[in-house]
């Protein structure tokens, strides 16, 4: 409107409406703020958007564009800048603030970015000598066939395609992507926790439940802790291989870096269950290599979200290590770790170390002599000692300086000692040829048939809709059971 005396003027936009316009236009690739349940605001990208009414997203139904529909009716998928992706989740419309003030078109900004490097990087080579110019050539086409690969795998898998997970008394939120199949990704997965199978719909959760026996994993039970009501089953991956395959499956949920599924025949899968008068019921695992070329004596380790913060990991860790110890080997965990493996290691580490050092009376262990007798490698003691920062400097010589007391302040300070795999009631390895049953050292079945609910039929009888693989987890909620 024309300013003019006597005349009202048009005001401009309040900042909010203009953020409520930008909103109405969401896109992938935008940022948004979106409110957490704790009421505060964090920055996030949307890398997808879908109908909000479940009924739309049923298999077999038509595609239905999100957005064409009312913003009410749509969710949105956010990535929370700075924030491992285990925290992605679907948000509705009203969670989402604002539109970042840093936004702009993410898109043009990304493609113009990535340009200015290839034209930097084309431009800095001119210069070198012509053989130095093609190693350099050679080098940049593997590596960036290597990073398309990883772009690849990253973007197939940047969505988790299952959000929650039931399985004995835990209902849990996914962390990650896991390849099920395409039939099985839904929001909400039923899981058995004994055989590992899972079923899209509760009623066919129970229906399974009713026929099956089992109350443990497959496998041998090659250790029992009657004092902590806990056991560990060694299963065999050519022998259980469906079980084990969906182990794996239930790991990627949590494990961002997972990459074995489904070639689980050249694995043993080490099992850790806590035990009560109804059964076994999982907590973790590791999984080795039955011969591994590098000396790995752990492949994957994985300690179940209703379960963290226990000790399970370090009691998972020691018991590789006290397998090695029994095969007369120096082990040493398969490179990534996890963010929360990497910390159970160096815990873990830097307590058995410190302990060696403190039974020492004379002072006179060599690093060789630690991993000896801890069967952790050197280079694992190294980092240890460099991380505590106990290696100096001393005459030109790296040399370990700690005092006693404060050897004594941290073994005494992290409480390890009991969260430890106890060697005594390791059973391994064990005869040719034997196999303890797994059911002998849980409860009779006449006790199972006491149990608030009882189950009939065969543990093997297989069920086309329950053939499969495995399940989820992660934000935690008990379920009466």
């Amino acid at each position: 409107m024309r300013r003019g005396a006597g005349r009202p003027t048009m005001a401009a936009p309040s900042a909010w409406e203009r953020n409520m316009r930008v909103l109405e236009d969401l896109r992938v690739g935008k940022r948004v703020l979106a409110a957490w349940r704790d009421g505060s605001e964090h920055e996030a990208v949307v890398l997808d958007q879908r109908p909000k009414d479940p009924a739309l997203r049923r298999r077999g139904l038509p595609f239905v564009d999100p957005s064409k529909l009312p913003l009410a009716r749509r969710e949105y998928y956010l990535h929370y800048e700075g924030h491992d992706k285990r925290l992605d989740e679907w948000a509705a419309y009203e969670c989402l603030v604002a539109v970042a003030r840093a936004d702009e078109d993410d898109t043009t900004s990304c493609s113009a970015g990535t340009g200015d490097t290839l034209v930097s990087a084309a431009t800095a080579a001119a210069g070198r000598p012509l053989r130095a110019r093609k190693r350099r050539a050679s080098s940049l086409a593997a590596d960036s066939t290597l990073q398309a690969m990883e772009s690849e795998h990253a973007e197939a898998t940047k969505i988790k395609n299952i959000q929650t997970v039931q399985f004995g008394r835990w209902e849990v939120d996914c962390w990650y992507y896991s390849p099920y199949p395409d039939e099985y990704c839904v929001d909400h997965l039923f899981l058995c926790e004994h055989t590992l199978r899972y079923f899209r719909r509760l009623s066919t959760l129970r229906k399974h439940e009713a026929a099956c026996e089992l109350r443990s994993p497959p496998g041998t039970e090659i250790y029992r802790d009657m004092e902590r009501s806990l056991c560990v089953f060694e299963v065999d991956g050519r022998e259980h291989k469906e079980y084990c395959q969906n182990l794996c499956l239930l790991a990627k949920l949590f494990l961002d870096h997972k990459t074995l599924y489904f070639d689980v025949d050249p694995f043993y899968f080490y099992v850790l269950c806590e035990t009560d008068e109804e059964g076994a019921h999982i907590v973790g695992y590791f999984s080795k290599e039955k011969h591994s070329p590098e000396g790995f004596n752990l492949s994957c380790i994985l300690t179940l979200p209703p379960y963290q913060r226990k000790g399970y990991g370090k009691f998972l860790i020691s018991l590789s290590y006290e397998l090695s110890k029994r095969e007369g080997k120096t082990g040493s965990p398969e490179r990534p770790l996890s963010d929360l493996g990497r910390l159970s290691y160096r815990s873990y580490w830097g307590f058995v170390i410190l302990s060696a050092l403190a039974s020492e009376e004379d002072g006179g262990l060599t690093i060789r002599e630690l991993s000896d007798s801890t069967r952790i490698r050197v280079e694992d003691i190294v980092s240890t000692l460099q991380d505590l920062g106990l290696v100096k400097l001393w005459k030109g010589q790296h040399v370990v300086s700690i005092s006693e007391g404060a050897i004594d302040r941290y073994v005494k300070g992290s409480g390890a000692a009991a969260l430890l795999c106890k060697p005594s009631l390791l059973a391994w390895p064990q005869a040719s040829g034997s196999k303890t049953p797994a059911k002998a050292a849980l409860p009779s079945q006449a006790a199972r048939r006491s149990a608030s609910k009882p189950r009939t039929g065969s543990a093997n009888s297989s069920d086309s809709a329950a053939a499969a693989a495995d399940s989820a987890a992660a934000s935690t909620r008990h379920r009466d059971a």
